[in-house]
C-alpha cells in the first residue's frame, strides 16, 4: 500500500495519522521529493476519473491560464499533473490493482474492513 500526497498537506497528515494509529503497513511518496510518473497515474486512471483525481479547487488549479482550463481532456489533465503535481486531489492511496482519493476516515475504515 502506497499514500502518495506532500507532507505539509493537513488532508494527507490526517490519512497517515489515520494509517498509522489503526496499523496499516503503508509506504509514503511525497510527490515534491520522489517525483510523479506518468505510468503512476495512468495506473490510478483505471480506478478513478480524471476529474476526481484533478483538483480543481487547489491554489495550482487557479494559477492556470484560462485556455488551458477550457481545452481540459484525459490527456491535458495528465499533463498538467505531471507538470504540477499539487493538481492532484490528495491523499491519494494506491495498491496494486485499485486507489482512493482524498481522506475520510469513515471512508477508510469501510475500505480496510473489507
Amino acid at each position: 500500500m502506497i499514500l502518495y500526497g506532500i507532507k505539509n498537506c493537513d488532508t494527507v497528515r490526517k490519512a497517515r495519522r489515520w494509517c498509522e494509529t489503526n496499523d496499516i503497513d503503508f509506504q509514503f511518496h511525497d510527490f515534491r521529493v520522489d517525483g510523479l510518473d506518468e505510468a503512476t497515474i495512468n495506473g490510478w486512471l483505471k480506478s478513478v476519473s480524471w476529474e476526481v483525481l484533478l483538483n480543481k479547487r487547489s491554489t495550482s488549479w487557479k494559477q492556470l491560464d484560462d485556455a488551458r482550463k477550457e481545452q481540459l481532456d484525459q490527456s491535458i489533465a495528465v499533463e498538467l499533473m505531471l507538470a504540477n503535481p499539487t493538481l492532484i486531489k490528495r491523499p491519494v492511496l494506491s495498491d496494486n490493482s485499485s486507489c482512493k482519493v482524498g481522506f475520510k476516515e469513515a471512508d477508510y475504515a469501510a475500505y480496510f474492513a473489507k
